[in-house]
């Protein structure tokens, strides 16, 4: 029983042929492609002005010189909340639940933002491993904690998506089986759990889009302090 739980997050395959790749381009196919029409459909600006928001909200903090990563951090932004949320959809599978592959978004784009510091600006960078005003005999110590900090953002970050998707992909399971469980022995305490379902998706929905959005914020604070 422990086991089928956790089946859901194991990706899938056919004829042995993984199908996370499907499964991660599917929510392009969702947007509709602009065109050079004045006058365009209700859904075609919906996905505008979702886009002019999401790009508002991430290039507020940063100045002139981080406006360059516009087009990357929307994009990832829009990926990530289409994948969180089609991931809550039945018999679906949700690729943002496995590590390696929030490693694999995380760790290239930290990877970015702290070389494009050491190449602007490599005095202010490294300045930021030493505080100013340390006790000389804290130099040592203070450094090899700023270090590590600095090195495990990109793990923070994946695991803070992974985790989050997993608890609530798991509780909504387990709840949803304790309602079926329940229908037939108990209808009063199935109807209660199937009440605490509900209220769980509804809260799941709002993870799923606040962690793409945190995601991706985290990646624009870590550019400002780059640039």
């Amino acid at each position: 029983m422990n086991l089928s739980f956790f089946d859901q997050f194991s990706s899938p395959s056919l004829l042995g042929i993984p199908l996370i790749l499907i499964s991660m381009t599917f929510p392009a196919l969702l947007l509709p492609s602009l065109n050079n029409r004045w006058i365009t459909n209700r859904l075609s600006t919906l996905q505008l002005w979702l886009i002019n928001l999401i790009t508002k909200q991430l290039m507020t903090p940063l100045n002139k010189k981080g406006h360059k990563w516009a087009l990357i951090l929307t994009s990832l932004m829009i990926f990530l909340l289409l994948i969180n949320l089609l991931g809550l959809l039945p018999y679906t599978f949700t690729p943002t639940t496995q590590l390696s592959m929030n490693l694999a978004l995380a760790f290239p784009l930290w990877l970015a933002t702290l070389l494009t510091g050491l190449r602007n600006q490599p005095s202010i960078s490294l300045g930021h491993l030493l505080p100013e005003g340390t006790p000389t005999p804290l130099i040592p110590a203070l450094i090899l904690i700023e270090t590590t900090s600095l090195l495990i953002r990109p793990l923070a970050l994946g695991v803070r998506l992974t985790a989050n998707l997993t608890a609530g992909h798991l509780l909504i399971q387990l709840i949803s089986t304790a309602t079926v469980a329940l229908s037939s022995t108990m209808p009063a305490v199935s109807l209660l759990t199937l009440l605490v379902l509900l209220l769980l998706t509804i809260l799941e929905v709002a993870v799923a889009m606040i962690q793409a959005y945190v995601f991706v914020l985290l990646l624009s604070l870590y550019l400002q302090e780059n640039i």
